[in-house]
């Protein structure tokens, strides 16, 4: 049976978050969305990681439930109604001078057990106020908090975040770490797995042989409901922590981690060369031209996931290999209602027409993957159900994101409007 996991979540302690990216509410839209495993977000934070331990309760080994007096189903379909188990989980931003160069990388933590939450936070409070954000800053070189993560706990595993955004990543042009080795030194081998970000996706990462070796997985880093399982990974494994683990550690060609859900990259803020300012998008080719410039001011060209990519590949597109895994590109369900419909994806149309699909049909994931076109249109309208179809064809018009602008898509053209 195929799991739906997403780990890379925010609390509402982290800027920019939501108020509503509460336990309760993760619990409620993880089944909507069809989420089996979900990550807590946050777990440095203190307050975050007490109202965690207030809520949830030991489930399977290393795996947490909703405690029962939290709990309502009140606003989820009886069809979408499943169990959630939230996995102990964080994000950290690594600032830090490296070669004479400014560093900025953002890490995934996991941990099994609020014992090894708590060795982590006691050895991170001294560098940092951990108070002050849900994703904290640290003053602190990317091996020195794997040791620290490793020393807290064997089975704690530090997973790089977005790992080719510009400013926060390992890849990112402006951090600029050319291998794992270069960032991690001697540690580089306890790294299993990538988090490739919304701007990429596996089949682009698997352009550069030396990762190889890597798990390649996709989490929404989400600050709101509704973004949870814009990209999440798939999983076929036990229900325990430590399957997790053995699933991410085994590598590409190993069991239990069959692929994952994506964004489709041209959507990412950060896929193409560009700069905002100007309203300037370029490719790779098109920034060489202008030598980094901006064609438009002079100024520098904010160097792009695709452009960064490429500089580091060792292989043509066609010759990447897939290792047998699963890449679907879809969008939420809520975002295809909204252009069915032509109204904002927040009215209340939209989310009428949501719950109504959900309540029919089960859950979005099952909707969005496997649910007949017949049945979509009997639910709904036979323009939901071809909207569908072309999102799971990839027959659609995108207009690649730059600098910090989302890409667009649109599902129809302005004639089928």
């Amino acid at each position: 049976m195929t799991l739906v996991a997403d780990l890379h979540i925010h609390s509402p302690f982290s800027r920019s978050t939501s108020p509503a990216m509460t336990l309760e509410n993760l619990f409620q839209w993880a089944q909507l969305k069809g989420i089996t495993l979900i990550g807590t977000g946050d777990f440095t934070h203190p307050l975050w990681q007490t109202e965690i331990q207030s809520k949830l309760a030991p489930a399977q080994p290393g795996l947490y439930r909703l405690k029962r007096r939290h709990r309502s189903t009140a606003a989820v379909p009886e069809a979408c109604r499943k169990p959630v188990r939230f996995v102990l989980s964080g994000e950290v931003s690594c600032v830090y001078t490296r070669g004479a160069k400014s560093r900025r990388v953002h890490h995934l933590i996991l941990a099994p057990d609020f014992e090894s939450v708590r060795r982590i936070q006691k050895a991170l409070s001294p560098i940092a106020n951990l108070s002050t954000d849900g994703r904290p800053i640290l003053k602190l070189d990317s091996q020195d908090l794997l040791q620290i993560v490793l020393d807290a706990s064997d089975e704690n595993m530090l997973i790089p975040a977005h790992v080719w955004t510009p400013h926060y990543a390992l890849f990112g042009a402006f951090s600029a770490f050319d291998s794992l080795e270069a960032c991690f030194g001697s540690l580089a081998s306890e790294i299993v797995a990538l988090e490739t970000g919304l701007s990429s996706d596996p089949p682009m990462n698997r352009r550069l042989s030396p990762l190889d070796r890597l798990t390649l997985m996709s989490n929404s880093d989400a600050h709101s409901p509704a973004r949870l399982m814009r990209e999440a990974n798939l999983l076929d494994i036990k229900l325990s922590y430590r399957a997790l683990r053995d699933g991410l550690r085994a590598g590409p060609t190993g069991k239990g981690f069959l692929g994952t859900i994506e964004y489709f990259p041209q959507e990412g803020k950060y896929h193409c060369d560009g700069h905002r300012a100007c309203g300037v998008r370029t490719t790779p080719a098109e920034t060489r031209a202008h030598n980094g410039r901006c064609p438009a001011c002079g100024k520098k060209i904010v160097i792009g996931v695709l452009h960064r990519l490429e500089s580091l590949a060792d292989r043509a597109a066609d010759d990447a290999p897939t290792f047998g895994k699963r890449t679907l590109h879809l969008l939420p369900l809520q975002e295809v209602l909204s252009e069915v419909l032509g109204v904002g994806v927040s009215s209340k149309r939209v989310q009428q027409a949501y719950l109504r699909v959900l309540s029919a049909l089960g859950d979005e994931f099952s909707v969005l993957t496997a649910v007949c076109p017949a049945a979509i249109a009997d639910t709904h309208s036979a323009r939901l159900a071809d909207a569908i179809t072309r999102v799971r064809q990839g027959r659609l018009q995108i207009c690649p994101g730059y600098d910090g602008v989302y890409g667009s898509i649109r599902i129809f053209d302005e004639l089928e409007a």
